[in-house]
């Protein structure tokens, strides 16, 4: 279940990642472990309790790095691998879906 920091419950149903666009080209972005970004969903800190994923999206919103909206979306973990949990976060992950400047 994706959860917006300003909410007072967070719930965990399974394995979930914090997520974000950065602001000056909208690109996916994903909170690591090392306390940075990534584009790679690969690369994001897997969290499976609420306490640890209140904990990840609190830094996340702590720091200044161009990334906006931070919350909390839902991941399968599949033979190693790490795949998008729902629909919408599915369609993220294939980057922008419009163009933001003229070609």
């Amino acid at each position: 279940m994706t959860s917006p920091l300003e909410q007072k419950k967070i719930r965990i149903t399974g394995p979930s990642v914090v997520t974000a666009n950065r602001t000056w080209d909208g690109a996916v972005v994903y909170r690591t472990a090392q306390q940075g970004w990534s584009t790679a969903l690969s690369d994001a800190a897997i969290v499976s309790t609420s306490d640890d994923a209140r904990a990840l999206l609190a830094e996340s919103a702590a720091d200044d790095v161009g990334a906006v909206g931070a919350y909390i979306a839902p991941v399968e973990l599949k033979g190693g691998v790490v795949k998008p949990g729902n629909l919408r976060e599915h369609i993220r992950s294939k980057g922008l879906t419009i163009d933001l400047l003229p070609a």
